[in-house]
C-alpha cells in the first residue's frame, strides 16, 4: 500500500504523510530510506546527474517499476498520485541556482501534486529549509554521515570543526556522549521538525529568510523560487499569522507582488477626483490608529485616502483589511533603501497612470515625500504637499490638510465594491447594500438579507449564497453529484476556476448541492490531486429536489 497526503502548505513547502506498506511517515523528515524502499539496495543505473545530455540518459537510466521512481528532466516518467519519486545527484545543482529552480519547476509540472519527493545525499541542517522550500519532502542521512567522516560538526548555521562539539553549542544525546555521527543526525532531524512546525503555523517563509543566509547560493535559490509561477500558484492569498517584512528580500515576496498587481489590475476605486496620500501607522488596521483617526477627521471624506507604506507601496483605505495590509510588520528606521524606493515608486506610477485624479494631495514627510514627488514626475501629474514639517499630526498640519480640501465633494462609501473588485476581480454594481456592525467586523446587508461579512483574521470578504448570486462569474469549484457531509476532498472536484489560490473564498457547485468555503489548494492542485482537502466548507445548501 502506498499513499501521499498533503496536510499543510506554506507556499511551495509542504507538511504531509507518506504511507509505504505498513509504515506511516510524516514529512518533511529524514529516514533510513533503504529500509523504507528495499529496491534502493539493489538498484543500478539511476544515479545520473541532472545536467547529462538526453542521449546518455536514454541509454543508461534504468527503471525497475519499484518505488521510489527515478526522475530526470530528459526522461519522462508515468507518475501516479501517491508515488514517491527520487531525484539522484540533485545536490550537484545547488551551485547552479537558476538551473536548480528551472529543472525543479519542469519536473513538478509533469507530476501529480500528491507525489512525495525524495532527495538523496543532500540534506544538512544548514540547507534543509531551502530544500523543503524547493519542494522536496523526504531525505536521508548520507550527507550528514559524510560530514561526520570529514570531522564536521553540523548546525543550522553551518559546519564547524569536530572539536567545537566540546564547547556546549548543543546538548543533544550525541553531544553528551561524544558521538558526532549521532549529533549530526539529530541536528538534521530537529531542523526538519522545526520546518514542519513552521509550515503548519504558516510562518515558514519568515523562518527561511533567516536560515538561507549561511550560503549565497541558498539565497539565490530562494529568490528564483519566489519569482516562479509555481510559487504564485501555491502561495495563499491570506494567512491568519502576521506578515513579517524583516529583510530586504521581503519586498519581492509573492504576497507583496500579488497585492500590487491586484491593486493595479483589479481594484476599482471609488468615484472621486481627489486623492490624498498619507503615511502608514504601526497599528493595523490603520483606521484604529490615533494618527489615522486624525487624518480621516481632517479629510472628512472629501477625498480618496491612499496610504503609502513599505513593502506594499500603496493601500487604499477601503482595502486596509485585505491581507497583508492589516497583518504586516516592518522594522521602523525612518530610512527607505534604494530598492524600496524604486518598487514603491513604480507601484504609485502604475496606479496613478491607470486611475488618474484631478488632484493628488500628499500629506507626507521624509522619504515618503520624495517618493511621491518622483512618482508624480514619472506619471505626469501635479502633486500638492500640505505639510512642510515632520509633524504630520499637529494642529497646524492637519488644519492645512483640511483647508486644502475646502469645497471638495464627499466620496461615497466604497468598502464593498472596492474589496470585491480586489478579491474577485469583479465589478459589483448592486444598489442599496448597507454596511453594518462595528469596524472591522462588519456585515453587508440589504434589508434583512445578509450578503457579505468581513473576516478580520484573514482580510477577506466572505460571501453568503445571496452574496455569490451578485458575483456572477469566477471563483467556482465544480463537484460530482453528491451532497457534501464535510469538507470537499480533491477526488470529488471535477473542475475549478484557474485563478483560485489557497485561501480564496469559493463557491462550490454540484448537481445536488452548493457550498461556500475557503480553498485549501490551488485550482491546479484540486484537479490533479487524488487526496487531501480541496475546500474547507462553511455552509451547504441542498438544491431543489434533493
Amino acid at each position: 500500500m502506498k499513499g501521499v497526503e498533503i496536510l499543510s502548505r506554506d507556499g511551495t513547502a509542504r507538511y504531509g504523510r507518506l504511507i509505504v506498506d505498513d509504515t506511516v511517515l510524516n514529512f518533511p523528515s529524514a529516514t533510513d530510506t533503504t529500509r523504507l524502499f528495499p529496491a534502493l539496495n539493489t538498484r543500478t543505473g539511476i544515479n545520473i546527474p541532472p545536467i547529462e545530455d538526453p542521449e546518455f540518459v536514454s541509454r543508461f537510466l534504468v527503471r525497475d517499476g519499484e518505488q521510489p521512481i527515478p526522475l530526470h528532466i530528459h526522461a519522462p516518467a508515468d507518475i501516479q498520485s501517491g508515488d514517491t519519486v527520487i531525484t539522484p545527484n540533485w545536490h550537484t545543482l545547488l551551485s547552479r541556482p537558476r538551473d536548480f529552480c528551472q529543472f525543479m519547476d519542469q519536473l513538478k509540472a509533469s507530476t501529480p501534486p500528491d507525489t512525495c519527493w525524495y532527495l538523496p545525499g543532500a540534506a544538512l541542517p544548514e540547507n534543509a529549509a531551502i530544500l523543503v522550500h524547493a519542494g522536496f519532502d523526504l531525505f536521508d542521512y548520507i550527507a550528514t554521515d559524510l560530514a561526520t567522516i570529514q570531522g564536521k560538526f553540523c548546525l543550522p548555521d553551518g559546519q564547524y570543526p569536530e572539536k567545537v562539539m566540546e564547547e556546549g553549542l548543543c546538548s543533544c544525546q550525541g553531544c553528551m556522549s561524544g558521538d558526532l555521527l549521532l549529533h549530526n543526525r539529530i541536528a538534521l532531524d530537529q531542523e526538519l521538525a522545526r520546518i514542519g512546525r513552521r509550515i503548519r503555523d504558516g510562518t515558514f517563509r519568515e523562518f527561511l529568510d533567516g536560515r538561507c543566509r549561511t550560503r549565497p547560493e541558498l539565497v539565490s535559490i530562494m529568490r528564483h523560487i519566489e519569482k516562479s509561477d509555481r510559487m504564485e500558484q501555491n502561495s495563499p492569498v491570506s494567512r491568519s499569522t502576521p506578515f513579517l517584512a524583516t529583510s530586504g528580500d521581503s519586498i519581492h515576496r509573492m504576497e507583496v507582488r500579488r497585492f500590487a498587481d491586484r491593486l493595479v489590475e483589479r481594484y476599482i476605486p471609488p468615484v472621486a477626483d481627489v486623492a490624498v496620500l498619507i503615511p502608514c501607522s504601526a497599528k493595523k488596521p490603520y483606521s484604529l490608529s490615533q494618527s489615522h483617526r486624525k487624518f480621516s477627521q481632517a479629510i472628512a471624506r472629501r477625498a480618496h485616502e491612499l496610504i503609502m507604506t513599505s513593502p506594499l507601496g500603496l493601500v487604499p483605505r477601503d482595502l486596509e483589511l485585505c491581507y497583508p495590509a492589516a497583518a504586516y510588520d516592518v522594522p521602523v528606521t525612518g530610512y527607505w533603501d534604494h530598492e524600496e524606493r524604486y518598487q514603491i515608486t513604480q507601484t504609485l506610477v502604475r496606479y496613478f497612470t491607470r486611475h488618474p485624479y484631478r488632484r493628488v494631495i500628499a500629506h507626507l514627510d521624509g522619504d515618503a515625500r520624495i517618493i511621491a514627488q518622483d512618482a508624480a514626475d514619472q506619471a505626469g501629474f501635479e502633486i500638492e504637499f500640505t505639510c512642510e514639517s515632520d509633524r504630520l499630526t499637529d494642529y497646524t498640519s492637519l488644519q492645512t490638510l483640511s483647508e486644502a480640501l475646502a469645497g471638495e465633494r464627499k466620496v461615497k462609501s466604497h468598502l464593498v465594491r472596492g474589496m470585491i473588485s480586489f478579491q474577485f476581480g469583479y465589478d459589483l454594481k448592486a444598489p442599496n447594500l448597507e454596511v453594518k456592525g462595528s469596524y472591522p467586523e462588519q456585515v453587508v446587508k440589504r434589508g434583512r438579507n445578509l450578503y457579505f461579512s468581513t473576516d478580520p483574521a484573514h482580510g477577506m470578504m466572505r460571501p453568503t449564497f445571496d452574496g455569490w448570486s451578485l458575483i456572477e462569474t469566477g471563483y467556482r469549484v465544480y463537484i460530482d453529484d453528491f451532497v457534501p457531509q464535510g469538507d470537499i476532498l480533491a477526488p470529488g472536484v471535477i473542475d475549478a476556476d484557474p485563478v483560485i489560490r489557497p485561501g480564496d473564498e469559493v463557491l462550490v457547485i454540484g448537481d445536488k448541492a452548493m457550498t461556500t468555503g475557503r480553498a485549501a489548494m490551488s485550482a491546479d492542485e484540486m484537479i490533479r490531486s487524488s487526496r487531501g482537502v480541496a475546500v474547507r466548507v462553511r455552509k451547504v445548501k441542498k438544491l431543489d429536489g434533493q
